[in-house]
């Protein structure tokens, strides 16, 4: 009968004939890593409103380690994509912007009422127009640098300190806000300037080849922070900082001068 199948035929979902061989786009990996990102920034989030500080100052460096990676992976597979881009720009919003703004919040700037509600929302503010201004390619400077301090060093800066300071109970909560305020401003006011600033090497042999000398000092710096862990972190991230604005203030003087 017709509706009875014939022996020994199989249909093709039986043999698996016709089947599509599944196909994963060269952008998917790249984007967990980013998702990724962003989720850590989220529980950082999270963490931080249940007054868990050291945690959510460790998800705040994790995500930055994701972020490394979502480069390295992008560049590794070739895919590398306009979707991926703008999707890193969100992710580094959520776990660069606000989550470093809300942990400087609860950790010390509660204490200030409404003004420190809206101190801590600088950095935020900060990331979000820096982020944009990258997107639309204004944010890129000469022979790899960029416009204005990352958002990404400023955020790993802020975790740092604060992961030092809840450690060494080092200053007074009146005295931590008032240091927490005026570094919030001023990575704020760095992120929106013009100075130039170096990229961070990328996870490849061109990249230590092209700046073995920045690599040696950056592999250094691992160092010190394995060993001194959170304060040497921060002082390699000041570091970082203040040698951008010095750089430009050598170079705004000899060009007055000249």
């Amino acid at each position: 009968m017709l509706f009875l199948k014939q022996k020994g035929r199989r249909s093709p979902r039986e043999t698996g004939r016709g089947r599509r061989p599944l196909c994963v786009s060269r952008t998917f990996v790249p984007s967990m890593f980013t998702a990724l990102n962003m989720l850590c920034g989220y529980v950082a989030l999270v963490l931080a409103g249940s007054g868990h500080v050291t945690a959510a100052a460790w998800f705040i460096l994790t995500a930055a380690l994701f972020d490394v990676l979502d480069g390295f992976v992008a560049r590794l597979t070739d895919g590398a994509s306009k979707f991926g881009g703008e999707f890193d720009s969100l992710a580094d919003l959520v776990s660069f912007g606000a989550a470093p703004a809300y942990l400087a919040y609860a950790f010390g700037l509660s204490q200030m009422g409404a003004a420190g509600v809206f101190i801590s929302a600088v950095p935020l503010l900060a990331a979000g127009v820096r982020l944009a201004r990258f997107n639309i390619g204004d944010g890129g400077g000469e022979g790899g640098q960029f416009y204005g301090l990352p958002s990404t060093a400023q955020a790993l800066a802020l975790a740092s300190f604060i992961l030092w300071m809840n450690a060494e109970q080092l200053l007074t909560p009146a005295q931590l806000a008032l240091v927490l305020s005026w570094m919030l401003v001023f990575f704020a006011l760095l992120m929106l300037s013009r100075i130039q600033y170096d990229s961070f090497p990328s996870l490849s042999m061109e990249s230590i080849r092209a700046r073995p000398l920045q690599a040696v000092l950056y592999g250094a710096v691992f160092f010190c922070v394995l060993i001194f862990q959170a304060k040497a972190f921060f002082l390699a991230m000041l570091l970082y900082i203040l040698l951008g604005v010095m750089r430009s203030l050598s170079l705004l003087v000899r060009q007055t001068v000249l």
